[in-house]
């Protein structure tokens, strides 16, 4: 049984009621009406459980079109473009790339796809993405489940504590957005885009985690633990992509709304917060870390009393319609590029087969994002940019970068 249906408990749903409410020392009676009995609960889990069938789904297609170029046997599939969705530092990359010089690079077009529809989801919808979209945040809702069966009630450090661990992620984040967006150039830029190493970073990533170190598995294995014992441990003080999206949650006209009002004092909403917001004692949640998965409305015994909306009157969202428009948006966000031409990369099997022998070699390694030198004139003329790409190069990078004359011929 969940946290919330436990607090709800076997609570009629007729209407209205009359509830006792507490204020300072003295207790009223009000009449207000119960709150209906759906719960987006379900339909959340349903897109959870959706999504990570799609990055399974993908992971396996991608796993047997890499085994299969390297045992070189003409693969049975094509890779999956929505791998990409697991390299966020190429995405921000290319992204910056793409706003100084108006290329979309073809060596990941996906991830700067993927990157731009979760970051107009924070904008938009807040949070969003964490509790209903993230593999990462499902497995965590799960390891919170575990510490509450282990100690019943949910441990957390003191806010001192909490606060400088909140830091970390957001130092994280601004390493990557300095060594990003202030220390590289345009030129800097290309080099890692047409590098060896980014042209093969998804096959990196998969090496990483197939063939992980010692030290790899047992960082792995002290996040999980210190997710059961400090729940949501990783998406609360570590993880970067969350940071960013929290900041950009800010600026989103949807904030979860409480009516005083009708409000009981029950604090409900309080309890079942995942990131522990005291959502009783404020009109409006503005917290970076509120991520929209409406278990604070779920629990809520009285009617339109907390709510999604864009002001306290007007610009209600209902929950279902807040679940079926963040689908929409991975699902509008992905056909387009696809029809467009702006989904799959330009890598051809022979180049795939060409980088899967040499993935040992200095040229496919890097360090903290920069990559080693490489002939890239020569290395581009073996593996030829589409015509459209090339001709944008020679337009805007010769310009920026005289030494790079040659790129793209």
């Amino acid at each position: 049984m969940s946290q919330e249906a436990e607090l709800l408990g076997s609570m009629p749903q007729t209407k209205p009621a009359s509830f006792k409410v507490a204020k300072g020392r003295k207790a009223q009676t009000r009449a207000v009406a119960r709150a209906t009995g759906f719960r987006v609960a379900p339909y959340r889990k349903a897109v959870q459980y959706g999504f990570l069938l799609v990055i399974l789904f993908i992971g396996l297609k991608f796993i047997l079109f890499v085994s299969q170029v390297e045992r070189g046997v003409p693969p049975t599939v094509s890779r999956p473009p929505g791998v990409e969705a697991f390299l966020p530092i190429s995405a921000l990359i290319s992204l910056k790339y793409w706003m100084l010089t108006g290329v979309l690079n073809s060596i990941h077009p996906a991830s700067v796809i993927i990157l731009l529809i979760v970051l107009f989801t924070a904008l938009f919808l807040k949070k969003g993405f964490c509790s209903w979209v993230c593999p990462f945040g499902l497995l965590s809702e799960y390891l919170e489940r575990i510490n509450r069966f282990l100690f019943k009630r949910q441990v957390r450090p003191p806010r001192s504590i909490d606060y400088f661990l909140l830091s970390f992620k957001y130092l994280i984040l601004g390493f990557f957005l300095w060594a990003i967006f202030v220390k590289m150039g345009v030129t800097d830029l290309a080099r890692f885009i047409y590098s060896p190493y980014n042209r093969v970073a998804d096959v990196k990533m998969l090496k990483f985690f197939a063939a992980m170190s010692t030290t790899t598995f047992w960082v792995l294995v002290a996040l999980v633990v210190l997710s059961v014992l400090l729940p949501y441990f990783w998406c609360r003080y570590l993880c970067p992509y969350g940071a960013l999206l929290g900041l950009l949650s800010l600026l989103s006209p949807l904030k979860i709304r409480r009516n005083p009002t009708t409000c009981i004092d029950c604090r409900r909403c309080g309890q079942v917060c995942p990131a522990g917001i005291k959502v009783e004692i404020k009109k409006a949640v503005y917290s970076d870390e509120c991520h929209a998965c409406f278990r604070c409305v779920d629990a809520c015994p009285v009617r339109d009393t907390l709510f999604l909306s864009i002001t306290r009157e007007k610009g209600k969202l209902p929950r279902l319609a807040y679940a079926i428009i963040i689908v929409s948006l991975f699902l509008v966000g992905t056909t387009i590029p696809r029809l467009t031409g702006h989904w799959q990369n330009s890598l051809s099997l022979e180049e795939y087969s060409y980088h899967l022998e040499r993935l040992d070699e200095p040229e496919y390694q890097h360090n903290r994002g920069q990559v080693p030198d490489y002939d890239y004139n020569s290395f581009l003329r073996q593996f030829p940019l589409p015509e459209k790409e090339k001709k944008k190069l020679e337009k805007t990078m010769i310009e920026s970068s005289p030494s790079l004359n040659d790129l793209t011929r």
